[in-house]
C-alpha cells in the first residue's frame, strides 16, 4: 500500500517547487506546481494525488516524499539518508528513489579495499524493498519503514 505525505505537506512542496523555479526565472503557477508534485508522486492529476492523500493510511508505514530523512540497509550496510528522488514507475507497484546518505556507506565487504558512496538511486515496491538482489539474495536497498 502507498502511502502519501499530508495535503499540507504536498502543498508545501509545491510551494518549494514554485518558489525554486521562480528563482531560476523560470513562472510557474502554483496550479502548474500542484500537478507537477502530483506527476511526481505518480498520480495522475492534482485532485487524484488529494483525494489518496486525504484517505487514511491502514499500514503504518512512514510515508515517503522528496525531503524525507530514511533509514535502512544498502547492500546491507545501515545508513541514514534523505530522499531527493521519488516517482511511480510504469505499472505503479515500484518507484524510482534517489537517496543521499547522511554518511558515506562503505559498499564493499573485502578488509583490502573500501568503495564509499554518498548517493544511489534504487527502485522499491510498497514495502520499501528494492525487487533487486545481491548474489547472496539479500535486497540491494531495503527501507526501515
Amino acid at each position: 500500500m502507498t502511502t502519501y505525505p499530508s495535503i499540507d505537506e504536498l502543498k508545501a512542496q509545491a510551494k518549494r517547487l514554485r518558489q525554486a523555479m521562480n528563482d531560476r526565472g523560470a513562472a510557474l503557477t502554483h496550479s502548474a506546481a500542484l500537478e507537477m508534485i502530483a506527476r511526481q508522486h505518480g498520480a495522475r492529476d492534482w485532485n487524484t494525488l488529494a483525494a489518496l492523500a486525504a484517505k487514511p493510511n491502514a499500514a503504518a508505514k512512514t510515508p515517503l516524499f522528496v525531503g524525507a530523512h530514511v533509514r535502512g540497509r544498502y547492500l546491507n550496510q545501515p545508513f541514514t539518508g534523505e530522499i531527493l528522488s521519488l516517482s511511480a514507475l510504469p505499472g505503479g507497484e515500484l518507484h524510482r528513489i534517489t537517496i543521499h546518505f547522511d554518511e558515506a556507506v562503505d559498499v564493499v565487504t573485502f578488509e583490502s579495499f573500501s568503495a564509499f558512496r554518498r548517493r544511489v538511486s534504487a527502485q522499491i515496491d510498497a514495502d520499501g524493498v528494492s525487487p533487486r538482489k545481491t548474489s547472496n539474495g539479500v535486497p540491494h536497498l531495503m527501507l526501515d519503514l
